[in-house]
């Protein structure tokens, strides 16, 4: 996905006032600038802060108990253990492809050992992500091989000795979230191969010291970007306080740390409405829907698009002070993984650039050797427009090379993107779409240096 640059997201919807307009005094830190200037730097910190708060409102929402659903104990896991279906409603854009292994670590405490086992070959992930959403490491088959190994997590500010034999890795915030993928074959190869490799995966306290973990206040119940787009902007700032206290922002934000104190977003203080003229006030509280809106636009954008594709940003994963890729990423993703371990070309409309509808038939046709380059597996998965699974006779979801796809006499590959089953052989290779718009994500799971550099795309989908 292309986001807008930096300055182009901050100053869609206009900002009301001509230069030379008087200045304005900020009540919490007693500085006086221009009220263009404060809303311009205010847009700047909600785009800034965005990440942090959305990984949040998602951590208490996983933490807490009531929320079955979804529930994670902090500091152990949660397996999924089954692939959801049409009825799945708690995550948009879900897989088909592999089970989680989630746990959100509290290393207020002291550090964790995370034990992962030797997997046979199974390829797997572990990525480790800080509260700003960036992923710090990522464990797997990629980085660490498919053998047993022992790793060490441990929050900022701990020194104690390591083992031998113990890998550490140094987490930039107290809160990480883990999200392990293991691939997954089929349903019977879940069950069998899969579960049992979760049910050794370990989670262990290196300290004895007790971890107390203060209670949650209660998790908002909804879909999280829905959520902060609907939060009245002072109390996101004043959140954002707070969170920024507790994970402080890496030494290669102080600039932009620095201009944001000027309009009060101060960590650990109650963000104060700044003093601005009457006519300003509602493009201040406005700025949510304006990023959110932002975001959303430059998703759908026609001129990121190739064959139909957005291919995805060069930028994901980790981010350093590219801050408008990392909130855009959050909103489209929250959980990204490096682009190393996973591209994600996603597509909305056809070879003509119509909107894709299930009420036309269409074909994906790879030519011999052109299906997606990808070094452990790759996958086609089909959400409705609202971003998830799409009832069908078959409870196919998605599509790939696990999938005993059929191949043409001359060795290409075609797959029938279309409601009605295009029946005889064809069956096994369709992907059943739903009487209405929808829209298709590739997952290509530990791509080739091929995609990674853009000498690939996807072909077209083309209407029958």
């Amino acid at each position: 996905m292309r986001f807008l640059n930096a300055g182009s997201l901050l100053l869609i919807g206009g900002i009301v006032g001509a230069c030379g307009s008087p200045t304005a005094t900020n009540p919490s830190t007693g500085s006086s600038i221009s009220p263009d200037s404060q809303l311009v730097v205010l847009r700047e910190a909600y785009v800034y802060g965005l990440p942090l708060v959305l990984m949040d409102i998602t951590r208490r929402q996983m933490t807490d108990p009531s929320n079955k659903a979804l529930y994670s104990p902090v500091n152990q896991f949660r397996h999924n253990n089954a692939f959801p279906d049409a009825s799945f409603r708690n995550v948009v854009r879900p897989n088909a492809d592999t089970y989680y292994s989630i746990s959100w670590l509290d290393l207020s405490g002291g550090p964790v050992k995370l034990s992962l086992p030797a997997t046979n070959g199974r390829y797997y992930m572990m990525p480790l992500m800080d509260a700003w959403s960036n992923v710090f490491a990522a464990p797997g088959t990629r980085t660490t091989g498919n053998g047993a190994v022992d790793l060490l997590i441990k929050g900022p500010g701990w020194n104690g000795a390591v083992p031998a034999g113990v890998q550490e890795i140094a987490a930039p915030t107290n809160t990480v979230w883990i999200i392990g993928r293991i691939q997954v074959n089929s349903r019977e190869d879940g069950k069998a191969t899969v579960v049992p490799l979760q049910n050794q995966i370990r989670l262990t306290p290196f300290t004895k010291q007790a971890i107390t973990h203060k209670p949650s206040p209660p998790a908002p119940i909804g879909d999280p970007n829905a959520l902060l787009e609907r939060m009245p902007v002072d109390s996101f700032f004043t959140y954002l306080n707070e969170l920024m206290l507790k994970n402080p922002p890496p030494a290669a934000d102080s600039p932009i740390i620095r201009r944001l104190t000027t309009v009060g977003i101060v960590p650990g203080k109650a963000f104060q409405r700044p003093t601005l003229p009457t006519t300003f006030y509602a493009t201040l509280d406005s700025i949510p829907h304006t990023v959110f809106n932002a975001i959303r636009q430059s998703k759908t954008s026609s001129a990121s698009l190739v064959n139909g594709w957005n291919m995805g940003t060069l930028v994901i994963g980790t981010y350093g002070t590219d801050y408008t890729s990392r909130a855009g990423v959050a909103v489209w993703g929250l959980g990204a993984n490096l682009r190393e371990d996973a591209i994600y070309p996603s597509c909305n409309v056809d070879q003509q650039g119509q909107p894709l509808d299930g009420n036309q038939p269409y074909v994906i046709h790879f030519p011999k050797g052109g299906a997606p380059p990808a070094q452990a597996f790759w996958s086609l998965t089909l959400y409705d427009q609202d971003g998830y699974f799409v009832n069908n006779p078959i409870n196919r979801y998605a599509i790939g090379d696990r999938s005993q796809l059929r191949p043409n006499a001359d060795g290409s590959i075609d797959i029938y993107v279309q409601q009605r089953d295009p029946g005889g052989v064809k069956t096994t290779n369709w992907l059943p779409a739903p009487p209405s718009h929808f829209n298709l994500l590739m997952r290509v799971y530990w791509p080739s240096s091929a995609m990674l550099q853009g000498n690939y795309i996807p072909p077209p989908v083309v209407k029958q």
